[in-house]
C-alpha cells in the first residue's frame, strides 16, 4: 500500500517512522512554501535517524537497520506535493487549527486519487467538523495517534456516520500489518485516551495540590498499581473483573467525600448494581460471562498480570 504523510513536523515524521519500520515506503510530504525547506528536511532527517539509533542503542534492533529503515522515507516538498495523486493512503499532521487542516485538505482533495483514504491525526477536532473540508467525506476519519508514533502500538479512529465501511477495514488492517492496535470511537471529543488520561492528570494534580500525597509518591502509585493493573486488563474489564457493586460503592463514598461532580456513578454503573449484575462473579455486567470457563478466564488474568510484573523487574520468586 502506497502511504503519505503530509506535514513534516512530529507527527508526520513519526507516522513515516513507524510504517517504515514495519517495511513500507512511504511519502513525507510538506505543503507549506517555505524558504528554508532544505533546513527543513535536514532537521527531519536528523530527528528520525536520532530516534531509530536511540532504538537501537537500547537493543530494540539492529544498528545496521538504521540506515535501511531510513531509506523507505523519502521527503518532498510543496512544489513535488504531485506524489500525492500516487497515494493509497494519505495522513494529515498539520497543526491542529482549522485554518491550517482546511488549506490542507483543499491541497491534498486536489492532488490525491479518487479513492484515496484521508486520514487526519488530530487530537483535538472532530471528524465531523472536518468533513466539509474534503470532497469525498465517506473516504474520511480521523486517526489519532499517540506520542510517540512510530513506538505506542495504540491509533485510535474515530469515524463519521458516512465513513465508508470499506475505508476503515482499509485503514485498520494497514495498522495491524504495521503492528498497531486500532480502535474504533465515534465522532467524540477527547477519542477514548486523552478523555480517560485527563480525568487521571487533573486528580493527580488535585492531590498534590490538597496535599493528599507528594507527586513522586502518585508517580510511584500510578506506575506500580494503577498503570500495571491496567496494562495488564482493560478498564471495563477490570470493573467487571472487581464486581461492580465495588466501584458503585466507591464512587457512592467519594461523590459525598471529594466531588459529588467528579465521582457520582454513571446511569449505567446504577443500573447494573440494581439489576444484580455484577461482573464475573455473577455471570453478566459490561460482558457476558455466561459461556465462559471463569477459572481459565481468570488464569488468564493472573498470567497477564505476571507478564507486566516480569518485564518491570517486580517479579519475585518465594523465599
Amino acid at each position: 500500500m502506497k502511504i503519505a504523510a503530509v506535514g513534516a513536523g512530529r507527527m508526520g515524521r513519526g507516522i513515516a517512522l513507524a510504517f517504515a519500520y514495519a517495511g513500507h515506503e512511504v511519502a513525507l510530504v510538506d505543503l507549506k512554501p517555505r524558504d528554508d525547506w532544505h533546513q527543513l528536511r535536514a532537521d527531519a532527517i536528523a530527528e528520525m535517524r536520532a530516534s531509530l539509533a536511540t532504538l537501537a542503542e537500547l537493543g530494540a534492533m539492529a544498528a545496521d537497520a538504521v540506515p535501511r529503515i531510513m531509506h523507505r522515507i523519502r521527503l518532498y516538498a510543496e512544489p513535488e506535493a504531485g506524489v500525492l495523486r500516487h497515494a493509497e493512503i494519505i495522513f494529515e499532521a498539520v497543526p491542529e487549527t482549522l485554518e491550517a487542516k482546511g488549506s490542507a485538505f483543499a491541497r491534498i482533495c486536489e492532488l490525491a486519487a479518487p479513492d484515496a483514504v484521508l486520514a487526519s491525526t488530530t487530537s483535538t477536532i472532530l471528524v465531523t467538523d472536518l468533513v466539509p473540508l474534503v470532497t469525498r467525506p465517506k473516504r474520511l476519519l480521523n486517526a489519532h495517534w499517540l506520542n510517540p508514533a512510530y513506538l505506542i502500538p495504540l491509533v485510535e479512529l474515530s469515524v463519521h456516520p458516512r465513513t465508508s465501511a470499506e475505508v476503515v477495514d482499509k485503514v485498520r488492517r494497514l495498522l495491524e500489518d504495521a503492528g498497531k492496535v486500532p480502535v474504533v470511537c465515534g465522532p467524540t471529543p477527547g477519542y477514548i485516551v486523552p478523555r480517560l488520561q485527563a480525568l487521571i492528570m487533573n486528580e493527580a494534580a488535585r492531590m498534590v495540590e490538597e496535599g493528599a500525597a507528594s507527586a513522586e509518591d502518585i508517580d510511584k502509585a500510578t506506575r506500580y498499581g494503577l498503570g500495571l493493573r491496567f496494562a495488564a486488563i482493560g478498564v471495563i474489564e477490570f470493573i467487571d473483573y472487581g464486581g461492580n457493586d465495588i466501584l458503585y460503592y466507591a464512587s457512592d463514598y467519594l461523590s459525598r467525600t471529594v466531588s459529588a461532580e467528579r465521582y457520582t456513578a454513571p446511569q449505567n454503573v446504577q443500573r447494573l448494581m440494581h439489576e444484580g449484575h455484577l461482573g464475573l462473579k455473577t455471570g453478566q455486567g459490561f460482558y457476558d460471562y455466561r459461556s465462559r470457563d471463569t477459572r481459565a478466564y481468570r488464569k488468564d488474568v493472573l498470567e497477564r498480570t505476571l507478564g507486566e510484573l516480569r518485564q518491570s523487574g517486580l517479579f519475585r520468586p518465594p523465599r
